[in-house]
């Protein structure tokens, strides 16, 4: 089992989230802060630091604990097999660990268990996809040449290999291209798709082109849904349901019902989000989308206020991600990027209050999440992110770096409406009950309430 919710305390953990909201106050000195190993700037600054990501979060998540170093070898004990050193040989490798010295390949699953993520969202595997350089080098077509085959009257292999690349680089877009962008190019491809139907298909084929269309009503709905069109959104869902059933493909059904779970959730309705979620696991219970299914519950079982429950439902998605192999394109909306997990936890964490642990976290999304170059790669998490940034610092008696997080966040480009409104509903809880009288925080709800249609 993962670790327990786990309440921080001692000065490290305080310069931790100080550290994440760039104030330095909260009587932590240059010296707690440089013993405790943080980087000064905030976000998308730090000092020099040549150690691989993975060894800086070892630090990272040991401190805002408020473990030491042989505390945290004490926790990982008990998840290494019979054979493994001794504790004190452990300690040693520890320390050459957090120094970056050697990686800890036969130790990074348990590594990863003991902070209660998972071994690819502790330590990442690179991977960048240009779908539309992969349609036109494995098929031999672009969009013209796919579009003008979908007219003839048989359709070969290799049509049905350049709309499934198609279909996943559209997937892949989700993440980053404009929404008004993704939900034009996906209904066209759907269409495109589902007029298929109509031509000569072997029975295999048509299945096929049934499970394409699926993926394609899933985005489509998806993006529906980030644009604020519930009503259209929740039919095209109910057709990506039924497609799915169809063509007897338990993956695009779980992902039917994961998306019933996602709408009941920026609805209010956590009771809802449970019975979607287990219609979704008794239909794909060892399919990816089980993980994500998972992450809902745990996210309605954190605002109902059960953190036993929130724990025990971030658990079975950590052990069945855990199990599963790594996915053929991480980048796939569809397809559960291990990485995602951090994300799920820091919802978790945000909303029980244990702000050190929550904002700790954000950072590792916001840094997964950005490109070396600083392009955001998946904007959406990390507008999530800043704002459990802002909450932290909101709650910690810092207005003016929650404002300055807070409207970044709401100010991105590629955003899930509903979802961010849901999500900055909580950092709009604190300045309405604590800040509800200064200016710049009445401006902020006041933007709040413009982005979710309705007074607060």
């Amino acid at each position: 089992m993962s670790p327990p919710f786990v309440t921080t305390a001692g000065r490290c953990s305080r310069a931790r989230l100080a550290g994440r909201t760039r104030r330095w106050t909260l009587g932590t000195s240059r010296s707690d802060r440089i013993r405790c190993g943080f980087r000064t700037g905030g976000e998308g600054t730090s000092m020099a630091d040549d150690r691989p990501d993975w060894a800086r979060r070892m630090v990272e998540e040991r401190l805002v604990r408020g473990w030491s170093q042989a505390d945290a070898v004490r926790a990982l004990m008990p998840r290494l097999d019979a054979d493994a050193p001794a504790e004190h040989d452990m300690l040693r490798q520890w320390k050459r660990w957090e120094a970056g010295e050697n990686y800890p390949r036969k130790y990074a699953s348990a590594i990863a268990a003991t902070f209660g993520t998972t071994t690819y969202a502790f330590f990442p595997m690179a991977s960048r996809r240009d779908g539309r350089a992969e349609v036109q080098a494995v098929s031999g077509m672009d969009t013209v040449d796919i579009v003008s085959r979908l007219r003839a009257s048989d359709v070969d292999t290799a049509t049905l290999d350049a709309l499934r690349i198609t279909t996943d680089r559209l997937c892949t877009e989700y993440a980053y291209l404009p929404a008004e962008q993704l939900l034009t190019e996906g209904k066209a491809w759907l269409g495109r798709v589902a007029n298929l139907q109509h031509q000569r298909l072997t029975l295999a084929q048509h299945r096929e082109v049934i499970a394409l269309a699926g993926q394609l009503a899933l985005l489509v709905g998806c993006v529906e849904y980030d644009s604020g069109l519930s009503r259209a959104a929740e039919a095209t869902r109910r057709a990506a349901l039924d497609l799915g059933g169809e063509a007897g493909d338990p993956g695009i059904v779980g992902w039917a019902h994961e998306m019933k779970a996602w709408f009941a959730l920026t609805a209010g309705d956590y009771r809802g989000v449970i019975a979607a979620a287990d219609a979704g696991l008794a239909a794909a219970p060892k399919h990816s989308v089980a993980v994500q299914l998972y992450a809902q519950k745990a996210k309605a079982w954190a605002r109902i206020g059960d953190r036993q429950q929130t724990e025990v439902a971030l658990d079975a998605g950590r052990q069945l991600l855990e199990s599963l192999p790594y996915p053929e394109n991480v980048e796939n909306h569809f397809q559960v990027d291990p990485a995602k997990f951090d994300f799920y936890r820091m919802d978790a964490y945000r909303r029980v209050a244990e702000d050190g642990l929550a904002a700790q976290i954000a950072g590792e999304v916001i840094r997964a999440s950005t490109d070396f170059d600083g392009t955001e790669k998946a904007p959406m998490r990390i507008s999530e992110a800043r704002v459990t940034l802002a909450v932290a610092a909101a709650r910690d008696g810092d207005l003016d770096t929650a404002l300055s997080y807070g409207e970044r966040a709401l100010g991105s480009n590629r955003r899930s409406v509903p979802s961010l409104a849901m999500v900055a509903s909580d950092l709009g809880g604190v300045l309405h009950e604590r800040y509800a009288q200064v200016g710049e925080a009445q401006a902020f709800l006041a933007h709040l309430r413009e982005l979710r249609g309705r007074p607060m």
